[in-house]
């Protein structure tokens, strides 16, 4: 990891740790076939043990969801901490098309063990909103997380308790998005009781035109 921010996810990097590592080149192609990607999959994944581990020690299991969705967030950017830079080449290695697969599968892992962690157990569509509205969060506070210079990253966790935030006004806003529809006239109701002055035309119904004397 140490090499990733000068030589990027590149096999220069991986035969530079293998070397550090003092383990033989056709060895730690063994162990990662993949190469780099295998590797960056490896790291991430390691870190998502990591805050599942440092979850189940702060007891999350109480409190506020909102609350418990941000500490988990919270942990797993402050452990990936000294390795912001390589996180950084990261994502510009994702980018690539031979690894646009991996990024959205390690966010879904990141999130789904979120979830897990703080006891969800849906196993309806709320199951796929819930991942997808916090992989929404997380995404959008790790890029802002990587330019935040403020002390303590202090800025960072405040973007995240507004969208957080943000996130959590969506079932009100469904909530009055149903309540005006429902006082909207029914448009079965509406266009079948004017279809008897509607007709047939080309472009589908139109009005029926009177005849002159």
């Amino acid at each position: 990891m140490a090499h990733v921010p000068f030589d990027g996810w590149s096999d220069a990097a991986f035969r530079a740790g293998a070397a550090d590592a003092r383990i033989e080149l056709p060895r730690a192609l063994n162990a990662f076939p993949g190469g780099m990607a295998e590797v960056l999959a490896f790291n991430h994944q390691r870190h998502d043990a990591r805050m599942l581990e440092l979850m189940a020690r702060d007891d999350m299991a109480g409190g506020k969801i909102r609350d418990r969705i941000a500490r988990a967030v919270r942990l797993r950017l402050e452990m990936a901490a000294p390795q912001r830079e390589a996180i950084r080449a990261g994502l510009s290695f994702l980018l690539l098309p031979e690894n646009a697969p991996l990024g959205p599968k390690l966010l879904y892992g990141t999130v789904d063990a979120i979830w897990v962690a703080i006891g969800d157990k849906s196993t309806d569509f709320s199951f796929y909103t819930k991942r997808a509205l916090l992989a929404a969060v997380y995404s959008a506070t790790l890029l802002y997380w990587l330019g935040d210079k403020s002390e303590g990253q202090s800025a960072t966790w405040q973007f995240l308790e507004r969208r957080i935030a943000e996130v959590m006004k969506i079932p009100q806003v469904k909530g009055q998005l149903r309540a005006l529809f429902d006082r909207l006239p029914n448009p079965v109701t509406l266009f079948s009781q004017g279809a008897g002055s509607m007709r047939p035309g080309p472009l589908g119904m139109r009005p029926r035109r009177r005849r002159r004397a």
